[in-house]
């Protein structure tokens, strides 16, 4: 079966600890300068449907990555990123559109990077981030930086990186305190109950569980930012409801059957709640349903629940899925002499090859 990315050369090569924190804190100060494009270039001049240019192709591209994953446009939109990278260098434009263009570019380059980090390619995803933050950053852009962090912090999670992917949403919420809309809040407030579930935080975890359902309901339709279009209500029960999943497996008795039951119908919720262009999210809900069952001993609910995320799995493209599998399939191990978990863990040998 094929070993988890997070054992990879490429993840061997991502910054940790001091070395990925210490030099992104200068975000959370940065402040934007005036910017102005040198008169005498030789690529034109850029304005306002240049930059919805790249929008539109940054907007293709996050619909591509949510139904097929991203390993199989990954060139592509690195390629995209490099087109839209050279007119920053060789064209000149007003100081307006250069901020507007350099916060298109930072959004592009995320999307790169989150393809990146779901094929696997970790050092080429985090250097993506970090440029693109960067841009962000020129760009006085506080609100896609933020973003930007919550992408990295993703990325350490899933490399077992917890405590940086702690530090990250919390430098995301100090940088951009004076930026963040009900959206952004609550994303990362739900991060952080998902994080501190993970570090057996767990009443860190539901104070931040609840900050992110209150900060929710502020969310008003269309003053919300496009990169955050992705945090509906499917995306906050599905990462509260994997939250309460993770304390159950810190807790014991009654206490883990409540936060599990909880779990299960969060996440619930989210499978219903999620649009159909939403496969591989979709296919992560399984998942964290496919776990939850799992911590409480209900295996053929784990089974179930392996199977519908092995049809989705079939149809998409993405080493993240492919490494959730091979984590559901380690953690039924104990339970490998029950008929239910035996076929569970064959079939996901089979599917992720």
């Amino acid at each position: 079966m094929r070993t988890h990315t997070r054992n990879s050369d490429s993840a061997a090569h991502v910054h940790k600890g001091s070395a990925l924190l210490d030099p992104l804190h200068r975000w959370a100060t940065a402040t934007s300068s005036p910017m102005t494009a040198p008169v005498g270039r030789t690529g034109g001049q850029i304005g306002a449907a240049d930059v919805e240019g790249i929008r539109a192709v940054t907007a293709m591209y996050r619909d591509v990555d949510n139904r097929h994953g991203g390993a199989l446009s990954r060139k592509a939109v690195v390629a995209q990123l490099n087109d839209a990278v050279s007119l920053l260098d060789t064209c000149t434009y007003t100081e307006a559109t250069g901020r507007e263009l350099l916060s298109a570019v930072a959004d592009l380059g995320s999307v790169a990077g989150w393809m990146s980090f779901d094929a696997g390619h970790h050092s080429s995803a985090q250097e993506l981030f970090i440029t693109s933050l960067h841009a962000a950053t020129e760009a006085g852009d506080k609100a896609l930086g933020a973003h930007i962090l919550q992408c990295m912090a993703r990325q350490m999670s899933h490399l077992e990186r917890y405590e940086d992917a702690l530090a990250l949403v919390d430098l995301a919420q100090y940088g951009a305190r004076r930026r963040l809309s009900p959206a952004t809040a609550s994303m990362l407030a739900s991060l952080e109950a998902r994080f501190q579930a993970i570090l057996g935080n767990l009443t860190d975890s539901e104070a931040a569980a609840g900050r992110a359902e209150d900060v929710f309901t502020g969310i008003v339709p269309g003053n919300e930012p496009t990169h955050m279009a992705f945090f509906d209500t499917a995306e906050l029960s599905a990462t509260i409801g994997v939250a309460h999943q993770i304390s159950a497996r810190h807790s014991q008795g009654t206490d883990r059957t409540r936060r599990a039951e909880a779990g299960v119908r969060l996440i619930q919720q989210a499978l219903e709640a999620r649009p159909n262009h939403r496969v591989r999210s979709k296919a992560f809900d399984h998942l964290a349903l496919a776990r939850t069952h799992l911590t409480v001993g209900e295996l053929e609910g784990a089974h179930q629940e392996t199977i519908h995320a092995l049809e989705l799995f079939g149809t998409i493209n993405s080493r993240r899925v492919g490494d959730r599998l091979t984590e559901l399939h380690d953690e039924a191990l104990p339970y490998a002499t029950s008929a239910p978990a035996i076929d569970l863990r064959e079939r996901i040998a089979h599917a992720v090859m």
